[in-house]
């Protein structure tokens, strides 16, 4: 089957059978492939994230970078720098060092033990296709304004200062990296220092919203079940803007000291994501206030995400 006729069939079953596109994906690996499939499986003539590079699909989610389409130069990885892989624009480092169980073990205990870290790893809003060796040079660096630093990749736009720990993007894309930040800090109460919030600001008024920022903010939200209110324009990010956290409870499951008792009988930790029974568990009455989510059963419980401790008798 050619490309136009894999395409023009992906968009009859969206068009048909929209439900099969509505579960979120469950995993990073899982959200790898969603992400080639159904958002960027028509986009790679349409230029990697920080470089504009083409690429040739290869596998179930991976590609292979054509380096003369961009003028792309290697700097010190030969491997990844053929190859494209999914960036995370908000780092996985970044929001999982903002979790308890990063903590304790570091990402590999997050993807084990945390639901909320899992939705952050595998959210496509804040995923993107990107030459490996640029992915690996981003690394988790804050972003910055870099006027005296010279280009390292060929004629790549993107500028890296390892020293201060600093990347600055292409223009293009400016605007997309400060409203993927304002969505994720904002969906899963995250926090922003002040001075990463006033440039980020700076630039998502200096580059408003592209046609194929809404295209793909549509794409994601048939998959995820939800938009980027900041592309759709719904919330607006102010300094010291106050997160909605809608990514980091569920509904269902906000704490309210004014419950029935009858809805009160179990408590989980917001930050832990465990839960603890009235009996049998000695850590119910050890949870801080500020950290109490009440649920009616453990089967409410363990739908929202949360698990038994594992002291409970």
């Amino acid at each position: 089957m050619s490309r136009s006729s894999r395409t023009l069939a992906l968009c009859l079953i969206v068009f048909l059978f929209p439900s099969i596109l509505s579960a979120a994906p469950s995993s990073f690996e899982a959200a790898k492939i969603l992400a080639r499939q159904q958002v960027y499986h028509d986009r790679n003539d349409h230029g990697s994230f920080y470089c504009g590079c083409s690429w040739e699909w290869v596998g179930r989610s991976g590609g292979r970078v054509d380096a003369s389409s961009c003028g792309y130069r290697t700097r010190a990885q030969p491997n990844r720098a053929e190859r494209i892989e999914w960036e995370h624009i908000v780092p996985a480092s970044l929001f999982g060092q903002q979790r308890q169980c990063w903590q304790q073990g570091g990402r590999s205990n997050c993807k084990k033990t945390d639901p909320v870290f899992s939705a952050m790893e595998a959210d496509l809003h804040n995923l993107t296709p990107a030459i490996g060796e640029v992915n690996a040079d981003r690394s988790n660096y804050r972003f910055g304004v870099l006027p005296g630093t010279t280009y390292q990749h060929g004629q790549c736009d993107f500028k890296v200062e390892f020293a201060e720990r600093t990347v600055e993007p292409r223009d293009a894309v400016k605007g997309q990296v400060a409203r993927v930040w304002f969505y994720m800090h904002d969906h899963y109460d995250l926090t922003m220092s002040s001075q990463q919030q006033r440039l980020l600001m700076a630039w998502d008024r200096q580059r408003p919203v592209t046609a194929w920022e809404q295209e793909r903010n549509q794409r994601i939200s048939r998959v995820m079940g939800h938009d980027n209110p900041f592309v759709t324009g719904e919330r607006q990010w102010v300094l010291n803007h106050r997160n909605s956290g809608a990514g980091v409870v569920p509904p269902q499951a906000k704490p309210s000291s004014t419950a029935p008792a009858a809805e009160r009988r179990i408590i989980g930790n917001r930050n832990s994501k465990v839960y603890h029974l009235p009996q049998g568990c000695p850590g119910y009455s050890q949870v801080a206030e500020r950290n109490i989510v009440w649920f009616a059963s453990e089967a409410q419980a363990r739908d929202s995400g949360f698990r038994r401790a594992g002291n409970c008798r």
